[in-house]
């Protein structure tokens, strides 16, 4: 006998199962495809379609991309390849166009002889693309005409249609030209910079590709980049280190190695590398996969790493620079200082995900770790003088990494530290945490007194620091730990520091920093900063840091009062001359402005920057770490001159900017 209970359970689940058909999936679940619907997912949208260009370069059918940025959030993205195929698909009985952009897992990257090597081997990147499109429009020049077909959320809305012959001359190719549809994607603005940054790496690693960038949003002269290199990750190299000395030349290595899996045919990888130790203590560590950008790294990078350790250690024991009593170099104390790239093309790379964040092939790591052995061997054999100089930053290395051991000791000895006298403001913990929890970490005593006033003692710590700390981007890990208030930030948090980081181990769902609005909080916020990029980078990645955004300005009217905050582009004059204009009588107007956090009475704080309900907060985020990198590098560190370009170009454009 079948109960009825189980049974009604077991149809209501029958009958929930839902089979999504076209490019449902895509708008149903855009993170499984795109990554989310925020900012970064927007500008992904831009990648996929470029990836496809960059597909028809590695096949040898393209040598210039263009990207083009519209009024009301339109974006085209032209290519003088080959031009998507418009034949009738005998499958489906529709045109290759339409299936390629309406189809998932549709595509020539799955037929062998179309594409040697492409980053887009899913099938899903376009079609995703218009799934995600309130409007798109395909142009395809091709068999002497001009095609066209235009699609509404990812469906065809006409058949593909010839528009016009082709002109003598004229280039075959496809242009695709979208707006995003925001009923799915979080309405933001296609950011330039993210976008010049992103081609940048691209024309590094895509040698002899022109790839220009233009923004027909800036009127009357529309801006315009335009991205060549032949030097290819060489002078990436070169690049990111132009703010750096250099120990040595830059280490250059490209060829193709045959790679035999243990069950299938052997195949041939491209492998290039490029790495140089500098005077910086920054590790820089980018890695490509059929020139697509590989944030989390993978196996290409695990052979570039291991390579370098192994060699180094080979070396320095063969040359006498190490004992037979000591230890080997680890792998912090060789990359320590590195500038590395590795960039390889594969038939059938294999992601992790969609968003192709990292490179899970596991043939590719003996390939790399091959290739980097043989050049870096032969190059520190040639340079005795170079190897002694990179042996002895790694040696360097090695006693700094064992003070900060002995300091990373003390700030894991528990509570007791947190008691210490020697904080420069007691922390004053909340009763919950983990999630819904938060830290304040505020600039100055009298802030932190307000503070402590002011907040929900239920879910909301404070910490107070006194005066500015360390600048990290030029300290040693056991420097920074001599320091009173990164090492009470440190026990705070309790998620340890640099390469003992573990954000599970995390205190406070939220770190929140909250400085006054005037140039010594810039300066404090924009140190914190660099101390969680360089330090604590997972903490920013996992999306736990904010930066509090606390009044600028209060308007009392009689028994109302109006708070103005800053605003991104806007100096505060403007702000506050944009206000009064509500009033039929600014004169009568009481007007106070907010240098300091300390200014504001415990209820006004809490009010206006610590109430859930109330508060906003910017969510610290890192489009690229490449570019951040550099920012950070010219900003912080040690040479003068690019700090000084850097604030006269942009002090315009962020007069009042808060980060």
């Amino acid at each position: 006998m079948v109960d009825k209970d189980f049974a009604a359970v077991n149809r209501q689940t029958e009958d929930q199962i839902k089979v999504l058909e076209g490019l449902d999936p895509v708008r149903t679940r855009p993170g499984m495809y795109v990554g989310g619907t925020d900012l970064r997912a927007l500008h992904h949208l831009i990648y996929e379609v470029v990836d496809n260009a960059i597909d028809e370069a590695l096949a040898g059918r393209c040598d210039h991309i263009t990207v083009t940025l519209y009024p009301d959030h339109y974006v085209s993205i032209a290519d003088n390849g080959g031009g998507i195929p418009v034949g009738i698909n005998k499958d489906k009985g529709i045109s290759t166009l339409e299936l390629v952009m309406t189809h998932l897992h549709a595509g020539g990257k799955f037929a062998t002889g179309a594409y040697k090597v492409s980053g887009g081997l899913h099938g899903v990147g376009v079609s995703a693309v218009n799934a995600l499109s309130e409007e798109l429009i395909a142009q395809v020049f091709r068999d002497g005409m001009v095609w066209r077909q235009d699609y509404r959320m990812g469906k065809a809305m006409t058949k593909v249609t010839p528009i016009r012959p082709m002109e003598p001359g004229e280039s075959t190719g496809t242009i695709i030209t979208f707006k995003p549809d925001f009923t799915i994607m979080e309405r933001h603005e296609f950011s330039y910079d993210t976008l010049e940054t992103r081609f940048r790496e691209m024309a590094f690693v895509t040698r002899k590709v022109t790839l220009t960038l233009r923004d027909e949003r800036v009127q009357p002269l529309p801006k315009e980049t335009t991205f060549y290199f032949e030097g290819g990750l060489k002078s990436f190299v070169r690049y990111l280190n132009r703010h750096r000395d250099g120990l040595h030349p830059v280490i250059h290595a490209e060829r193709e190695v045959e790679v035999t899996p243990e069950n299938g045919a052997p195949f041939t990888i491209g492998i290039e590398v490029a790495f140089q130790y500098t005077d910086s203590a920054t590790t820089t560590e980018l890695a490509f996969a059929n020139t697509i950008n590989t944030p989390d790294g993978g196996t290409h990078l695990t052979g570039l790493r291991s390579a370098i350790t192994s060699v180094i250690n080979r070396y320095a024991r063969k040359a006498g620079f190490l004992k037979d009593k000591d230890s080997n170099f680890s792998g912090s104390d060789t990359l320590e200082g590195i500038t590395a790239i590795v960039s390889i093309k594969h038939p059938a790379p294999s992601f992790e995900s969609q968003t192709k964040v990292k490179l899970l092939n596991p043939e590719t790591q003996g390939a790399v770790s091959q290739i980097v052995s043989e050049a870096f061997t032969e190059f520190l054999e040639v340079n005795p003088r170079e190897a002694r100089r990179i042996i002895e930053k790694c040696a360097t290395s090695m006693r700094a990494r064992e003070a900060a051991r002995k300091a990373r000791d003390l700030v894991r000895s528990g509570p007791s530290l947190l008691e210490s006298t020697t904080l420069p403001g007691k922390l004053a913990d909340c009763s919950q945490h983990g999630a819904g929890s938060e830290i304040y970490i505020v600039e100055g005593d009298s802030a932190g007194g307000s503070a402590k006033q002011g907040r929900d003692r239920h879910f909301q710590a404070i910490l107070p620091l006194r005066g500015k700390i360390l600048n990290t981007e030029r300290a040693r890990l056991d420097k920074m730990l001599d320091n009173n208030e990164i090492k009470a930030l440190v026990s705070a948090l309790g998620a340890g520091i640099g390469e003992d980081f573990d954000v599970e181990s995390l205190r406070y769902e939220r770190v929140i920093i909250m400085t006054d609005a005037d140039v010594d909080g810039s300066h404090i916020r924009t140190l914190l900063l660099t101390f969680f990029f360089r330090h604590m980078q997972p903490l920013i990645q996992t999306g736990h840091l904010y930066v509090a955004q606390p009044p600028i300005f209060r308007i009392v009217n009689g028994k109302e009062s109006e708070y103005l905050y800053p605003e991104a582009g806007l100096h505060e004059s403007e702000i506050l001359n944009r206000a009064l204009h509500r009033y039929p009588d600014p004169d009568k107007l009481k007007i106070s402005r907010y240098k300091g956090l300390g200014e504001m009475n415990p209820e006004q704080l809490w009010e206006t920057t610590m109430d859930p309900a109330r508060r906003t907060l910017l969510q610290v985020t890192i489009e690229n770490a490449a570019e951040a990198d550099r920012v950070f590098d010219e900003l912080m560190g040690a040479a003068v001159p690019p700090r000084r370009r850097f604030i006269q170009t942009h002090a315009k454009s962020v007069r009042n900017l808060d980060i």
